[in-house]
């Protein structure tokens, strides 16, 4: 039996399919792509498209790090359970969500103050904040300038709210009381 020579990820899956049938290639482990052949998305992507794994913080991780990076948290009932509306919980957090924080502390030069987090009680949907993908940051006059002056305005939200990209692809809207960012990326970390 001749056997293909193929490369790249579904290049691999077809190539165990040939060489293993379809109940083998399930099974299987995939052959690695060369070096030089792409095998994920552009870092623009959100990671759950480029097919990249999401790593999650604890509250305990996450909050060492903002604190690390000068960056503040508060909540209306002084807390952090994620499953309390009135908290501000970290938990379940991606790593990139808090890598982005980090990112616009350090670009902005401005104080954050984070008062949304994994909590319950945001809306629902893949980019969300239980998913670990949004914060909600204190609309200083230093950050609200900072976004406003700083990334593209790509107009209004169903709900009104105004909504600025960065070149990373994260989405930074301008609720009543609050910025909500959805980070897709660490932003440039």
């Amino acid at each position: 039996m001749k056997r293909p020579v193929l490369f790249g990820t579904a290049a691999s899956v077809l190539a165990l399919v040939t060489l293993f049938g379809t109940q083998g290639a399930a099974t299987a482990a995939p052959f690695p792509a060369p070096a030089s052949a792409p095998v994920s998305a552009p870092a623009s992507a959100p990671a759950a498209e480029s097919g990249a794994a999401v790593t999650k913080l604890t509250h305990a991780q996450a909050t060492a790090r903002l604190s690390a990076a000068g960056i503040s948290w508060r909540s209306s009932g002084n807390c952090s359970d994620r499953n309390n509306p009135t908290c501000t919980s970290f938990e379940q957090v991606n790593l990139a969500t808090i890598q982005g924080a980090e990112t616009l502390k350090s670009a902005s030069g401005c104080a954050l103050t984070i008062t949304g987090g994994t909590e319950t009680g945001h809306a629902s949907g893949t980019y969300s904040h239980w998913n670990g993908y949004k914060l909600d940051f204190n609309p200083t006059t230093c950050l609200s300038g900072y976004i406003t002056g700083t990334f593209t305005y790509i107009g209004e939200r169903a709900d009104g709210a105004a909504q600025y990209k960065a070149a990373s692809g994260n989405i930074y809207a301008r609720e009543s009381n609050h910025w909500d960012v959805t980070f897709y990326s660490c932003g440039g970390c």
